[in-house]
């Protein structure tokens, strides 16, 4: 692992996950619940989003020790589902927006990865291209790695709820109870 790839990762996983965090709280702000806005939280800005162990150290520890997946996480945005119109529709379109905006990401980063590899960035000169090239590359695997694993239907994770707001409403109850014994699974 060279510091450059240290460099160009952290931003990366940053982009991924404050994006993430901020689709969740854009579309519930959509669908009726202002919590996010209320607290500062449904911004572009990545300090309030920023938590300290996952978007900045686990993501550092996991590039020092050279593993080939990287992941880290930002702080949740702050929803409350019983403000939406729909509780049902606004859960279910909350919960998978993250995942949404990861592929959306990985699709973008991918597709700017074809262009330079086309060669339709050469204008740049090769020192500012060749870093673009793995931040495009480092891009597209995080917001993969990242839609795949929230997509995965252990609470509290984004696949958990899609999948609870399907269920009647005496069954949620369940779903919130096993939401911190989810990383045990």
């Amino acid at each position: 692992m060279n510091v450059q790839d240290l460099v160009i990762a952290i931003p990366a996983i940053m982009v991924a996950v404050i994006l993430h965090e901020y689709a969740h709280g854009w579309v519930a702000y959509k669908m009726g619940d202002p919590t996010a806005k209320e607290e500062g939280r449904l911004t572009l800005n990545p300090i309030p989003h920023i938590d300290l162990l996952g978007t900045l150290v686990f993501p550092a520890i996991l590039l020092l020790i050279g593993s080939n997946i990287l992941f880290g996480w930002a702080k949740p945005v702050p929803i409350n589902p019983f403000r939406f119109r729909d509780l049902r529709k606004g859960t279910f379109f909350v919960s998978i927006a993250g995942v949404c905006m990861n592929l959306a990401l990985a699709s973008t980063f991918g597709l700017l990865y074809r262009i330079a590899e086309a060669g339709y960035l050469d204008f740049l000169t090769p020192a500012v291209v060749q870093p673009l090239v793995i931040f495009f590359v480092k891009s597209v695997m995080i917001n993969t790695v990242l839609a795949v694993f929230n997509i995965i239907p252990i609470p509290p994770l984004d696949g958990s709820r899609a999948i609870m707001s399907f269920f009647s409403l005496k069954h949620w109850e369940l779903f919130y109870r096993f939401e911190m014994y989810g990383f045990l699974i």
